[in-house]
């Protein structure tokens, strides 16, 4: 068996799992005043700050949400309502054409509901975002609202936030950045980033699902979406307990910095073996920086809906370029927007490595790769 899926889900890191059994220990409601709810306030705000350490921010930065699609969502429309009434409105969104669904959903929706400008911002064929058409919207008339994700989920590709912030910043716009994939791979500095919105989720990188944040800068205007008293009113509901210390269990354990290396050498040596094995591969976004866990790739004329099945009756667990829902497939919006061809994005395939990744991982996707391609290049052959 090899796992190779962790831009979807990485297992979850023993520190993790054992900061979650801790809260089966008791019942315990964290904004409850006795002492079973003063234990569980207690995990919650270790966990916030373990989670403000990871990415560098106040612990006031921090809201808890059920995941990166919640955050992104609430980043979204907290900002456009929360600047509605002041004296700069956002009056339209600039949404790179890579971004998650979350991100791509939410900004649809608001344009249809409010009537705010919704602009998708193109990438190069390596899949960067093209900062001078992102300038060029900027110094348009009204104040801007930008989505680019920190690196994406498909081809690992890592975005120039850096140079994408002092673009938004002098034109007076806010600027949200989807951390998700990054987080766990790559140093996220929230402050450095120069962003007003920061997403994370906690199972990408070895916590629990149904976990993730909202870190956004305190001048940043936002309005709740869920009304209640928790995280200071800025999302109402009982927090995720569990989750929330799984969580901040994994931010810690990646601040040891035990992983990045070992990860980034698996996806050299897998790299450098498909090229041996198979001449014609693309790897897409390979020409740009990149996470160092993250091979997107197709071998022409292997299907990726064929090869997902097959490698997974093959004890091989990947995933596609392509992105399903309610069991229909349709073609990576990413390679699309990079300039892939329809046919060429159809074979594509996404391997990502993490934590618990080792040289046996490689060794078996490889060999099960190689038997896969021989089998229907034989059978095209016959």
């Amino acid at each position: 068996m090899a796992y190779l899926d962790h831009n979807a889900t990485s297992p979850l890191r023993p520190e993790a799992m054992a900061a979650m059994q801790r809260v089966f220990e008791f019942a315990g409601n964290p904004s409850a005043i006795h002492r079973s709810g003063r234990a569980a306030r207690a995990l919650v705000d270790n966990a916030r700050e373990q989670v403000a350490r990871f990415v560098n921010a106040n612990t006031n930065d921090i809201v808890f949400t059920s995941g990166g699609s919640e955050a992104n969502a609430l980043a979204l429309w907290g900002a456009v309502q929360g600047a509605a009434d002041s004296a700069a409105p956002v009056t339209r969104l600039l949404i790179s054409a890579i971004e998650h669904d979350s991100v791509l959903k939410t900004a649809e929706a608001i344009a249809e509901r409010t009537g705010i400008e919704r602009v998708t911002i193109p990438v190069n064929q390596g899949g960067v975002v093209d900062l001078d058409a992102l300038e060029r919207q900027l110094n348009t008339t009204g104040r801007a609202f930008a989505a680019v994700m920190a690196a994406n989920n498909e081809t690992g590709v890592v975005q120039p936030i850096d140079e994408v912030a002092l673009r938004v910043r002098g034109a007076n716009g806010l600027l949200l950045v989807d951390a998700v994939q990054a987080c766990g791979k790559m140093e996220i500095g929230f402050p450095a980033l120069g962003a007003d919105y920061l997403t994370l989720s906690a199972h990408k990188f070895g916590g629990g699902q149904g976990a993730g944040a909202l870190v956004m800068k305190g001048s940043a205007p936002f309005a709740p979406q869920i009304p209640g008293g928790q995280e200071k009113g800025r999302r109402g509901g009982t927090e995720n307990v569990i989750g929330i210390a799984g969580f901040g269990a994994a931010a810690a354990a990646y601040a040891a910095r035990v992983d990045v290396l070992q990860i980034a050498r698996l996806r050299e040596r897998f790299e450098s073996a498909l090229r041996t094995r198979f001449p014609d591969v693309v790897i897409f976004g390979e020409a740009s920086s990149r996470l160092p866990n993250t091979s997107n790739f197709a071998i022409a004329g292997i299907p990726a809906e064929t090869a997902v099945i097959a490698l997974d009756i093959d004890g091989v667990m990947v995933s596609s370029g392509a992105a399903c829902s309610s069991g229909k497939v349709r073609a990576s919006h990413v390679l699309q927007a990079m300039g892939v061809p329809r046919e060429l994005a159809s074979c594509g395939l996404r391997v990502s490595f993490g934590w618990d990744s080792s040289d046996s991982d490689v060794d078996v996707a490889l060999a099960a790769l190689d038997r896969l391609v021989s089998r229907i290049r034989e059978r095209k052959a016959a």
